[in-house]
């Protein structure tokens, strides 16, 4: 009888394994269909002269739109996340030296990748968060790209996104954020321009920056990288809502809320937040307490 059970149980559990193991070569072979998929798109060619103006602007763009967070302060790349579960999460060294962009990399392949998410093959970015900024304006994106195209070669050597099993597993189950060319509107025609007032329809077109990990409608939730905390809710509803506009300001400016509490960076980018102008904060602070 003994015997019997055992028997019993090891082929449940062999069964349970098998399924386990099915299911898994299932998502990671769906998740590996879609990273090879090659979109038919044709970026737009951007025509920019690449004056003081245009190059502080995107220095500017650069830091604000937390490129620096992933990609370093020279552009060189650094790794962000190596779990043993996980995998290796890493921003590529995007300049033109060794290990970095080929030499023939265009101001059309910065578009394809930064209003798409695609490489030069027309193939999904791997954690590059294009749906954060395709829908900057013409003149923006033209100055974050002379910034970037224009700053100094560096030679370093940055691995690739490699993805363990629980992440494979997470990526295929779209809770970590692994493809934004699936979440961008590739038929989007981007404003010329974009005017910046202290108003909340300026607030609007840079809380797309927020979006990543408030969610779209900025009421926050469950974090989507294993390990983080839950996003809080930034709208009226929530702690924008409770705080003046001088609060607001000086919590995304110095990283401590009116309540005392000092947020880390990793959890809340304030070093980022930090370089916004008092316009945009403003703007930003108006377009949320909306909300």
């Amino acid at each position: 009888m003994i015997k019997r059970i055992f028997k019993i149980t090891a082929r449940v559990i062999a069964g349970l394994l098998l399924l386990l193991a099915l299911t898994y070569l299932y998502l990671a072979y769906s998740l590996d269909t879609r990273i090879q998929k090659a979109y038919a798109v044709e970026p737009r060619i951007m025509e920019f002269t690449a004056d003081d103006a245009l190059l502080a602007r995107g220095r500017h763009l650069y830091t604000i739109k937390g490129c620096e967070d992933c990609h370093g302060p020279d552009l060189s790349g650094k790794i962000m996340l190596d779990d043993p579960a996980v995998g290796l999460i890493a921003g590529s060294n995007i300049t033109y030296g060794e290990g970095g962009l080929p030499a023939d990399y265009t101001s059309k392949d910065w578009v394809r990748a930064l209003r798409h998410g695609l490489n030069k093959e027309s193939k999904p970015l791997l954690v590059m968060p294009s749906q954060e900024l395709y829908k900057m304006s013409d003149e923006d994106i033209s100055a974050l790209i002379a910034f970037c195209m224009s700053q100094p070669p560096v030679n370093k050597e940055v691995p690739p996104v490699q993805l363990r099993p629980l992440g494979t597993v997470l990526s295929a189950l779209d809770q970590i954020p692994l493809l934004a060319a699936e979440a961008i509107d590739h038929t989007y025609q981007a404003p010329a321009a974009v005017e910046a007032l202290p108003n909340a329809s300026f607030g609007k077109y840079l809380a797309v920056s927020c979006s990543g990990c408030h969610n779209s409608n900025f009421k926050g939730g469950e974090a989507k990288v294993p390990g983080m905390k839950p996003y809080p809710d930034i709208t009226a509803s929530g702690n924008v809502g409770r705080w003046t506009e001088e609060q607001f300001i000086q919590t995304l400016r110095t990283g401590k809320t009116p309540e005392g509490k000092q947020m880390k960076n990793e959890e809340m980018p304030w070093q980022m937040t930090k370089a916004y102008t008092d316009t945009e904060l403003k703007a930003l602070y108006a377009f949320l307490n909306d909300q």
